[in-house]
């Protein structure tokens, strides 16, 4: 088949799943089949774009790009106990770090491979990274014995797996053809499905710091990536969470591990610990741990507040390269993470206004961070790890005219332009108001 030919027959809606692994083998020229150069690959990447494929289609393509590369593999008698989970990403969303380590102190495994941030959004590699030496380069075979002694690693793609994923989005990336329903759900669900699992769990966000900013396009993303992750084997739920707000109090990586490690201690934001304890209640649940995912919410609770989740965080950290001496104590922590830098300096912004806190804009404060240097905005930028938000109140909460509501890290003086754009991110009321809950729909 050629080009042109696959083209016409995603067009017309006749497209086979033979003519869908034959494209993903000719994307890494898999098989004998001739390697498609990259104009060619894109024709068929905008047929896909402007045409869509339907769910069995769209199954065939991830299932493919799965197979395009290796895939982990586990031994028979715990494989059934492999899990992860995935989320469309956020401002202050550093859930899977406590959640990981939680679901290994309950006797999962979780060989998470995450990425790095996205536009205005963190990455969970890049906040990992903030650790010095935490290494996020695992070969297949450091992920499997390491998964298989400790129950955990955190690491990013390696270049064997889903190898046509990488291609494909590169492409996708320069031609305008990201935001398309399948080519979104055969990327994400196709490395997750490359990890071998047997239960996933899906976080996808909607709002104005989201992605999806409408509840009703989330909630078809998460219906294709269910839909497409259970014809690939994968027991997958999605749950609907809103990202208006940020998530928790840090935004910021080295501020987000601080904070991921004192809910790993049981002193973590509400949301941020009901966000762990639902997906991993969710997840115990559904490997067969817990009899319901009420009783893994509380089995997640418990090991954020008894310690043993730190621990495991802990032993995959140094295990990944940190020194074990950055977690002897807060200011060796604080020290590790470049809070106690001396050129690291903090600016708090108080409230102009007495009231109640009715938002606190998410995509204001990313794009300020992105400012400050905690993000990239070219694919080369270097973060800066140290600098962020720590925020002082929550939604609900009553503030006094001239208190405190964020502390900024920065470095060198604060603009007066960054200053007037923080301020802006909070507004305040004066009658009542009562915040929505975070979690609004689960879809299974």
């Amino acid at each position: 088949m050629t080009p042109d030919s696959l083209s016409k027959s995603i067009q017309d809606g006749s497209v086979s799943s033979e003519n869908i692994r034959d494209f993903v083998g000719h994307v890494i020229s898999d098989d004998g089949l001739i390697r498609w150069n990259d104009s060619e690959i894109e024709g068929v990447l905008k047929s896909i774009f402007d045409y869509g494929l339907d769910s069995q289609q769209t199954a065939s393509l991830t299932d493919s790009m799965r197979n395009s590369g290796r895939c982990l593999e586990w031994p028979e008698e715990w494989k059934h106990l492999v899990v992860d989970k995935h989320s469309t990403g956020g401002v202050g969303d550093k859930v899977s770090i406590p959640l990981a380590p939680a679901l290994t102190a309950c006797g999962l495994k979780v060989p998470m491979i995450s990425g790095r941030g996205l536009g205005h959004t963190g990455g969970t590699l890049d906040k990992l990274e903030s650790l010095p030496g935490f290494n996020i380069q695992l070969s297949i075979e450091d992920i499997i014995s390491q998964v298989s002694e400790i129950g955990i690693s955190m690491v990013g793609q390696t270049d064997d797996l889903v190898p046509a994923d990488r291609r494909m989005y590169a492409i996708r990336d320069v031609t305008g053809t990201v935001a398309s329903l399948p080519l979104i759900t055969s990327s994400i669900v196709s490395k997750k499905a490359a990890e071998s699992l047997q239960s996933l769990v899906l976080d996808v966000k909607f709002g104005k710091a989201a992605f999806m900013v409408k509840k009703e396009d989330a909630r078809k993303l998460a219906e294709a990536m269910v839909d497409a992750s259970n014809r690939c084997g994968i027991k997958t739920s999605a749950v609907l969470t809103t990202m208006d707000q940020p998530i928790g109090c840090a935004i910021g990586n080295a501020l987000e591990i601080l904070e991921s490690m004192e809910t790993m201690r049981g002193n973590g934001p509400w949301d941020l610990e009901e966000l762990v304890c639902t997906q991993g209640g969710e997840l115990l649940h559904s490997s067969g741990v817990a009899e319901n995912s009420e009783i893994g919410f509380v089995m997640i609770q418990d090991s954020l507040h008894d310690g043993s989740a730190l621990q495991c965080f802990i032993q995959m950290a140094i295990n990944q390269g940190v020194d074990s001496t950055v977690f002897d104590s807060e200011h060796s922590l604080l020290l590790a993470l470049g809070l106690l830098d001396s050129k690291l300096k903090t600016t708090e912004i108080a409230s102009n206004e007495a009231g109640i806190v009715s938002d606190i804009d998410a995509m204001k404060l990313a794009l300020i961070a992105l400012d400050l240097g905690a993000g990239r905005k070219k694919i080369d930028d270097e973060i800066d790890s140290s600098v962020g938000f720590l925020l002082d109140v929550e939604l609900g909460q009553t503030v006094d005219q001239g208190e405190t509501w964020v502390t900024v890290y920065h470095r060198g003086e604060l603009e007066d332009e960054i200053r007037e754009r923080i301020e802006q991110s909070i507004q305040i009321r004066n009658s009542d108001f009562v915040p929505e809950r975070r979690i609004h729909e689960w879809i299974r």
